[in-house]
């Protein structure tokens, strides 16, 4: 399919393409300056070639830092749009390739900050399911090394989304992306961004999607509050990616 699925922010890019994967890409963990801090980070990704196996963690050869915001079984692939890429390198003024913000799967032809929480995916021969949109960091930040890099990119509303392995498989660029269910709740993953940051009304209709990262629970008690209001303060809720 590569029919457009929603409108999260601004003018989307045409995906009039068959979905297919363009480029596989994994990382091992490094040593990074975060915030003025040593830290460390995979998010330095770079593109593989050939067969890569898909398995309910991860790609093989990719490595997580901070297992507690990252990784797991919800967060077990990321995927970004190269349109969404591409209209990054315009803003910016810069190129932008390919696994360059963290991403496992860059995609061509398929709207994946207009996904569905909870729809299913089939990719080369595995099946994933989309669970939650990437929430950036102060790693992310300190990566772009872009000013205010956190609020821009939570503002533009092309977060990619978070996928669950449901079947393991392989996939290689070139490899065809088909959307294979929707769920009937639908909350695109731009959406589900709107909802951690404080739309109460998206979170409750997110709280009823199945398929949704079990994080969103955890995340939506601190959104919604003891009062059922969404008045709670963000630094209270869970890290971002």
């Amino acid at each position: 399919m590569s029919e457009q699925v929603g409108s999260p922010g601004g003018e989307r890019a045409s995906t009039a393409t068959s979905p297919r994967i363009v480029s596989v890409n994994t990382g091992v963990a490094r040593d990074m300056i975060i915030s003025g801090r040593p830290g460390r980070s995979a998010i330095d990704k770079s593109q593989v070639r050939g067969q890569v196996a898909v398995g309910r963690l991860g790609l093989a050869g990719d490595e997580q830092a901070d297992t507690a915001d990252h990784g797991g079984v919800d967060q077990a692939v990321y995927a970004y749009a190269r349109e969404d890429l591409d209209w990054w390198t315009e803003r910016l003024g810069r190129e932008i390739r390919c696994g360059e913000f963290g991403e496992n799967m860059t995609t061509a032809g398929l709207d994946v900050s207009g996904a569905l929480i909870g729809e299913t995916w089939r990719v080369g021969t595995a099946v994933v399911q989309v669970t939650a949109a990437r929430i950036p960091c102060a790693t992310f930040q300190s990566w772009t090394g872009e000013p205010h890099w956190v609020k821009r990119f939570a503002d533009a509303g092309r977060p990619g989304a978070y996928l669950r392995v449901l079947t393991e498989g392989a996939i290689a660029a070139g490899a065809a992306i088909e959307v294979l269910s929707r769920p009937d709740r639908r909350v695109t993953v731009a959406e589900s961004m709107r909802a951690f940051y404080g739309d109460a009304g998206l979170m409750r209709a997110l709280l009823t999607v199945p398929g949704r990262a079990g994080r969103w629970d955890e995340i939506g008690e601190q959104v919604l509050g003891p009062d059922n209001t969404g008045t709670a303060s963000l630094a209270t809720r869970p890290a971002g990616d």
